[in-house]
């Protein structure tokens, strides 16, 4: 496969939260997930400084926290949660109840 074989997954991950933060800045939210490299640190540090909400999953949730470690340090995420929680700072964010709970929209 051409782009593991380039290592390109990583600069196709930071190049989309780069385009995200220069065309829609501070109405985008960013999410980080588990997973290794630096790249998606970084591009998530752009969205960050362009307005937008980033978030990171927590170490003990986290299969690899290689990715979301190296956004906590540059201080690219704004918040760090555990995977099952991110969903619904994502409805707080959004101004939508979760699924679960029994509040409707």
């Amino acid at each position: 496969d051409l782009v593991r074989s380039r290592g390109l997954g990583d600069v196709y991950k930071r190049q989309l939260f780069e385009s995200v933060a220069h065309c829609v800045g501070l109405s985008a939210v960013g999410v980080l997930l588990t997973g290794m490299g630096a790249d998606g640190a970084r591009g998530l540090r752009t969205m960050r400084d362009k307005g937008a909400y980033t978030i990171a999953q927590d170490r003990e949730s986290s299969a690899v926290y290689g990715m979301p470690k190296a956004a906590v340090e540059a201080d690219a995420a704004m918040e760090v949660a555990p995977l099952l929680r991110i969903a619904s700072i994502l409805c707080r964010l959004s101004h939508v109840a979760p699924a679960n709970s029994g509040v409707r929209p």
